[in-house]
């Protein structure tokens, strides 16, 4: 039974929703339908109005949220409130495993949250998020759809779901490497140079296992937090204190 199949065999509506919140911080591909716009992103890379040629979507605490340049029709789309249908296919677990097939399937009412520059550009961006109000999960296995109760969708006790958690260990282990090295480094007394190469597996809201190769072979430690995590900001702090201080 992979993780996904655990989070919905039993149809528990915060299960479910855990499971939805893991899809939407964790997906492999977005796809974006607007009610009466063609194509609303077929502007994104159009020149004349700085498109960036693709989708960008965030998951803000369970709130859908995309940034555009002014003048696309995204922009448009919800300065009218227009509603939309978002589709995301799961980045959840292995490339191959069973996780991949699941779909999460959001619809809900587009709203603009202001400006914002870009200081090193100039460039000007409009927020766009989505107000969600329906939620459907197709499950892997039999393609089941199953509806998710929004207001255990919404709830903040999913910020730290699954998904989150291995987005921020596949983030910091693709760009963070020389600051895992060097957290490794400083807490063993190995030099800098034969630390080859840390990851992080296994992140939870009350620790962590760090995996790192020096010259002499492959380590591993699992780090306990003095407190478990409630918050992505907490998480961080908690992290960062470990990791050069939980490896002596």
């Amino acid at each position: 039974m992979t993780s996904l199949d655990h989070h919905t065999s039993t149809g528990d509506p915060v299960l479910l929703a855990a499971a939805a919140r893991s899809v939407l911080a964790c997906p492999a591909g977005v796809n974006l339908v607007v009610d009466g716009v063609d194509d609303v992103l077929g502007d994104l890379g159009d020149p004349d109005t700085g498109g960036a040629g693709e989708l960008g979507m965030q998951d803000i605490e369970g709130v859908p949220t995309f940034s555009a340049p002014t003048g696309t029709r995204l922009v448009g789309a919800a300065a009218l409130g227009r509603r939309a249908l978002l589709t995301l296919e799961s980045g959840l677990g292995r490339a191959a495993s069973l996780e991949r097939d699941a779909v999460l399937t959001l619809g809900g009412r587009l709203e603009r949250r202001g400006e914002v520059s870009c200081e090193c550009c100039n460039e000007v961006r409009e927020t766009v998020v989505m107000v969600v109000d329906v939620v459907v999960l197709t499950l892997p296995q039999g393609f089941d759809q199953v509806r998710v109760s929004v207001d255990h969708f919404r709830s903040p006790d999913h910020v730290l779901n699954r998904g989150y958690l291995q987005r921020s260990t596949e983030h910091a282990n693709l760009c963070h490497q020389d600051e895992l090295r060097r957290a490794v480094s400083g807490t063993t007394g190995t030099r800098l140079a034969e630390v080859v190469g840390v990851s992080l597996t296994e992140l939870a809201a009350d620790g962590v296992e760090v995996q790192w190769v020096d010259l002499e072979g492959s380590h591993r430690r699992r780090l306990t937090f003095p407190r478990p995590a409630t918050s992505t900001d907490e998480l961080g702090d908690l992290l960062r204190s470990e990791l050069h201080a939980g490896l002596c």
